[in-house]
């Protein structure tokens, strides 16, 4: 699936938080999960995808996602919990 989006992983409910931008969604996070890289998600154990936003170009992705990364925490976590409460995985529906 090529799809523009900015994506949200959390080790666990409040725990650490990685924010990225993708056009394969599916496939990005088949690497984050399987820890492919050396990088901060496998260094951190951020896993689970708790939010995912879809834009139309990757331009518009890459600036939501630089906006994103300015915030602070208390704004990102009230963004995660607006569409996910429970802080649910979302990698099973992202496949769906």
């Amino acid at each position: 699936m090529k799809q523009p989006c900015v994506y949200i992983l959390a080790s666990k409910r409040n725990g650490t938080l990685y924010i990225g931008v993708t056009s394969a969604p599916a496939r990005r996070m088949g690497e984050h999960r399987n820890d492919q890289g050396e990088g901060f998600t496998h260094k951190h154990g951020v896993h689970r995808l708790v939010y995912i936003e879809p834009h139309d170009t990757m331009e518009a992705a890459i600036v939501r996602e630089k906006q994103i990364k300015k915030w602070n925490r208390a704004w990102k976590i009230e963004l995660i919990e607006k569409g996910n409460p429970q802080w649910l995985d979302l990698y099973d529906q992202l496949l769906g």
